[in-house]
């Protein structure tokens, strides 16, 4: 029921659909299934990052995912920075503490994706 502590978490994944296109998946559970959620996307290839947040969205845990390596260094580094505030992240987690949906996926709206090769200065 959560009275005394129990865990009541908002699991996030940053998944990799392609190099200008990621997905958010979002998951709510509680307790031993919360666990298996976040055991599951730390596990999950295309994972570039997974965040753990409770009900009040305090962040309790997070860290770059076996995907982590699809993507440049810096843009995870700004993509880890962004994500506790990015409109599309906010708008998930809003939905599951409603209890509106235990599981939702979006595109992650945001202006960090790196630059294709066309659009990048020569040095």
């Amino acid at each position: 029921m959560g009275w005394f502590g129990g865990k009541d978490w908002n699991v996030v994944a940053i998944i990799f659909e392609k190099a200008d296109l990621y997905r958010i998946n979002g998951n709510r559970g509680q307790g031993g299934e919360a666990e298996a959620m976040r055991d599951n996307v730390k596990k999950f290839p295309r994972t570039i990052y997974w965040a753990v947040f409770d009900q009040k969205r305090a962040f309790l845990a997070g860290e770059p995912g076996p995907g982590a390596g699809i993507v440049p260094a810096a843009t995870l580094k700004q993509l880890i920075k962004d994500l506790p505030t990015n409109a599309t992240v906010q708008s998930i987690l809003s939905t599951l503490e409603a209890g509106k949906e235990a599981k939702l996926s979006k595109a992650l709206e945001w202006k960090g994706y790196p630059l294709p090769e066309s659009h990048r200065q020569k040095s």
